[in-house]
């Protein structure tokens, strides 16, 4: 799948506004050497770095476009394309980031505990990832996926992102290996100005991406067209014309 910097920072207050949340749950840490996993368009890049001024700060991503903005934006920070699943710097790192990437990346079984084991001691990884499968937003792309003349084409489009484990799991995975783990679910309820169709625009730059992709130019206008409707009656207009985006979010700090 391809990301659009440009599509994706549409809604950046709202996206970053997380990462911030994220980072000020690190207790303080002498930090030299932080990393950003999917570091995207380098807005969580540049909260990081913000926190940690006098760190050496690198950041990664799958897509060369993202790459290209967050160099753009933050030229004096080292990116590089790669994928975080099978990232290979040694570390040691004093905070590894990875701010809404993990939800895209399988076997976080045996992914987790690899971070961890590249954190210095005292070194904290902070993860925070989308839960929002079960919203109607996500439910209505996947049924007007499974009802439409594209059916077969969007067969495996659901299968880019599987269900989190619960937050039991993860804490019974990391607790063993960390001095501290720290663990929470946040709703978000983003008002997002412009009605039913602003979600939409949200959603283009992250999870309608498996859905539109496999279509061509024409059913791609049908297939959103049919989702706006659907997102309409799922999210009615305020009274001021835009609309509330509920967004749960699952977020962990691990203390090495």
């Amino acid at each position: 799948m391809s990301w659009s910097a440009k599509t994706y920072v549409a809604f950046e207050d709202e996206r970053t506004r997380p990462v911030r949340d994220l980072l000020g749950a690190l207790p303080p840490i002498d930090a030299r050497s932080v990393t950003d996993l999917g570091c995207g368009p380098g807005n969580s890049t540049e909260v990081l770095a913000t926190r940690y001024p006098g760190a050496r700060v690198a950041g990664i991503d799958t897509s060369p476009d993202m790459i290209a903005a967050a160099r753009r934006r933050l030229p004096q920070i080292e990116f590089a394309v790669d994928d975080v699943s099978r990232w290979q710097a040694p570390g040691p790192f004093d905070v590894i980031l990875a701010n809404a990437v993990l939800q895209w990346v399988p076997h976080h079984e045996t992914l987790l505990p690899k971070l961890i084991g590249k954190l210095a001691p005292g070194g904290g990884l902070a993860v925070q990832m989308p839960d929002n499968l079960d919203t109607p937003a996500h439910r209505l792309m996947r049924e007007v996926a499974e009802n439409g003349p594209w059916a077969a084409k969007l067969a495996g489009a659901s299968a880019a992102r599987t269900s989190l484990p619960s937050v039991d799991r993860y804490y019974a995975l990391l607790q063993p290996l960390c001095a501290k783990v720290d663990l929470w679910r946040t709703t978000y309820h983003h008002p997002l100005a412009g009605g039913p169709s602003a979600i939409v625009e949200w959603f283009k730059g992250s999870g309608l991406r498996p859905f539109v992709e496999p279509l061509d130019g024409a059913e791609r206008d049908a297939y959103l067209a049919r989702y706006t409707a659907a997102i309409a009656d799922a999210y009615p207009s305020l009274a001021d014309g835009g609309v509330l985006l509920p967004f749960p979010r699952l977020f962990m700090v691990a203390i090495r």
